[in-house]
Order: C-alpha cells, then structure tokens, then sequence
C-alpha cells in the first residue's frame, strides 16, 4: 500500500473484503428456502451456485449431480442456464431422470437466483460448493461456511488453491483430462461436512469471520 500511495501520490487505504448485508437481499421464494433449510440439521447442507457469469457444461452438470447424489448430503443448488438459449433445457430436463424422486426431501432446487448471503448465514449450511470467484470467497470467509471448491476459469483455481492452503475448505479434484469426477466430489463433499475433518474446517473459517 505504501508502495502504491507514493507511485499513484495518493494515500491508499485498503478497505475490503466488501460483502453485502443478507438483509438487502430478497428473493420471491426466500421464505420456501429458509423454511426449508430450518428443517435440517445443524451444518448439515451444502449450497450449490457458480456464480452468475458460468454455465455448467452437460457434463459438468452430471458429475455434480452424481456426485451429491452419493454424498448422502442435503443440498440447495441454484441451477442457472445462459439467458436466450435456444436450447436451453426445461427445469427438470437437466437432471437425470428420476434423479429429484431418488433424491427426494434431501435437495431444494432453484432456478437463475437466491438469496446467497441468507442461505449461507443459515445455521445449517455446512459447506458451499462454489467456482471460487473471489465474490463468493469473501462472502463465505465473511460468514465462517467452508468451501467445497471447483473452480473453472480465470482466477478461480488460483483462489481455490488458496482455499485449501489456509485450510478453509477442500478442492474437488479433476481427472487427468480435466473433466470433473463424482468420486472427488463425494470426498470434498464429505470430508467438509460428513466427517470429523469438516468440523476444524468450519473452526479454521470461523477465524476469518468477524
């Protein structure tokens, strides 16, 4: 900062991480998702979004999808597809079939958007299966929820490097060719929330949470 305030001749004061209060988010269906999270247990549930700017692949979609499924984890998972797409599949044609009737009571799907911050201040999210855009990092430092990390693009894998290296959460490893493997993902998934490792995961967020 110094550096920067005798180059720029300014003072630069460094004020982030900026996270936006829970209370100016509002969502048609906020009070079906908070109600349903209040029926789960303590850390038990994970929230599934990638951010507002990338859209799974089919294949990514079904390796999540697998991937949960196996976990044994309850789940809320904002589902979003690129605006005017063609062939952008109905709702329910994204998933496997029969997938929501196997799954049951145990996921809360939604479409485009939720109210992030509310969810993921709720009591009984215990890990944020996120792209790690530096947005939704700070936002789960901020609210001590530790992060089942897949990164896709541009920064994202830097920053879930850096996840994992001050132990706030866990990253999902990819195959040899990329691709994303439900095998990795049920053991992020429950090595965050199913396992004894998921609780100094949470203690270690929670050092970073004011």
């Amino acid at each position: 900062m110094d550096y920067l305030s005798i180059l720029l001749n300014k003072k630069i004061v460094p004020t982030g991480p900026l996270v936006r209060d829970a209370s100016e988010e509002h969502h048609e269906n906020e009070k079906e998702i908070l109600e349903w999270l209040t029926k789960k247990r303590k850390a038990s549930t994970v929230f599934v979004s990638f951010g507002s700017e990338y859209y799974l692949s089919n294949k990514e979609r079904e390796a999540i999808v697998e991937g949960l499924e196996l976990s044994g984890v309850y789940f809320i998972w904002v589902l979003r597809f690129p605006f005017g797409d063609k062939d952008k599949p109905k709702f329910d044609e994204a998933l496997p079939e029969g997938y929501l009737e196997r799954i049951g009571e145990r996921e809360l799907m939604v479409e485009d958007w939720a109210p992030q911050a509310k969810i993921l201040q709720h009591s009984s999210i215990g890990g944020f299966v996120s792209h790690c855009g530096w947005s939704s990092v700070t936002e789960s430092l901020k609210l001590g929820v530790p992060i089942i990390a897949m990164p896709m693009c541009v920064d994202q894998p830097l920053n879930a490097r850096l996840v994992q290296a001050v132990s706030v959460g866990v990253e999902a490893e990819r195959g040899k060719d990329g691709s994303l493997e439900r095998e990795e993902i049920v053991r992020a998934t429950k090595q965050v929330v199913g396992e004894k490792d998921g609780e100094n995961i949470r203690n270690q967020n929670h050092l970073f949470s004011p």
